[in-house]
């Protein structure tokens, strides 16, 4: 998983499903023996690792040692057993290829090919174009606000909402920036940022899904609804990082999450008479049938765009319009409170 991104949708409701179990390429004696091989000799065939002949701490066991591997390959955490995997798993697959074999998944991944050292390129580019996708939703938002809606007195928008949504962009940002860091390259440290991210962004949406939807706007209601929400995630991001990455009882809280706003956000849609609704219904809608890519999971077709990978560029319009949205909302407020005012 990467597999809790994003926006409030039923963003997470399959992305969070990860086996528990060893993957049936790990449990092939072929590629076990291949990698036990080449972690004696650090070859793969013809194929030889500069990383095995350095220790875990970039440290090389037969030369000086004020000798070290480059930076850049330690920063990326490429060692011995990673190289030995993933050739072995290439070389395994090839074989699997000419006897009419499909691809299987290794170490609970599909097998995909590496371009400069990055592990799922698809999904990297598509999460980086999420992330440019959010910025520019929220910049956009940010200048209508400021520079083209009517603001008060003291210079503060009309809008009830505005900082809500502005922590909602630099969170969604952050958690596309993670998710874009974690498929290039899937050590402890990213997968905690990417799913601890993912969750404060579902958490936090759901927090505002609430606030929009019953139109919360005094400030002491404000903290009555978010402070246990708030208390809740803090609790299961610090859970997950301190003590047990459990991938099953994230999945339950991402699901429950996901679920809440999303019927949070239909129900609103429908009783609203909002003239924007129909984004709404839209948003929700795409959202679910893109989850249909995560159902029906396939291998990388030539090793690099799988289903998860499309189910990330799906995302990318979904985004665009929601921000539109958003958008749509702060006229219809701003224009509803400057008729109340005069």
């Amino acid at each position: 998983m990467s597999r809790c991104r994003s926006i409030f949708l039923l963003i997470a409701l399959f992305s969070f499903v990860i086996s528990l179990h060893a993957s049936a390429g790990d449990a092939d004696p072929v590629y076990r023996s291949c990698v036990a091989q080449c972690e004696e000799s650090g070859c793969v065939g013809d194929k030889c690792f500069q990383h095995c002949k350095f220790s875990t701490d970039g440290k090389p066991f037969d030369s000086p040692l004020h000798m070290q591997e480059p930076l850049y390959l330690r920063w990326k955490q490429w060692d011995c057993q990673s190289d030995c995997r993933y050739h072995c798993m290439l070389s395994r697959e090839e074989e699997r290829n000419k006897i009419g074999q499909s691809p299987i998944k290794y170490h609970g991944k599909w097998p995909f090919q590496r371009i400069y050292g990055i592990q799922e390129p698809a999904s990297v580019a598509f999460s980086a174009l999420n992330l440019a996708v959010q910025f520019h939703g929220w910049v956009s938002f940010f200048i209508l606000l400021y520079y083209k809606l009517p603001l008060k007195p003291n210079k503060g928008t009309f809008y009830e909402y505005t900082g809500l949504w502005h922590i909602y962009g630099l969170l969604s940002m952050n958690s596309w920036f993670w998710s874009a860091v974690f498929h290039s390259r899937d050590v402890e440290l990213t997968e905690k940022l990417d799913y601890s991210s993912a969750v404060a962004l579902l958490g936090f949406s759901l927090i505002l899904a609430l606030m929009r939807a019953f139109n919360v706007r005094d400030e002491a209601a404000r903290v009555m609804v978010s402070a246990p929400l708030i208390a809740f995630v803090t609790t299961h991001i610090l859970y997950l990082n301190f003590y047990k990455l459990d991938y099953g009882l994230n999945m339950k809280v991402c699901v429950v999450m996901a679920i809440a706003q999303l019927i949070t956000w239909a129900v609103w849609a429908g009783v609203s008479g909002h003239p924007s609704r129909w984004k709404v219904w839209t948003v929700v809608v795409g959202g679910g049938l893109a989850m249909l890519l995560e159902v029906y999971d396939f291998p990388p077709y030539k090793g690099l765009v799988d289903a998860h990978a499309l189910w990330h560029a799906s995302t990318i319009p979904l985004s665009f319009l929601w921000w539109s949205f958003i958008r749509d909302d702060a006229e219809y407020r701003t224009a509803a409170l400057l008729k109340k005012t005069k």
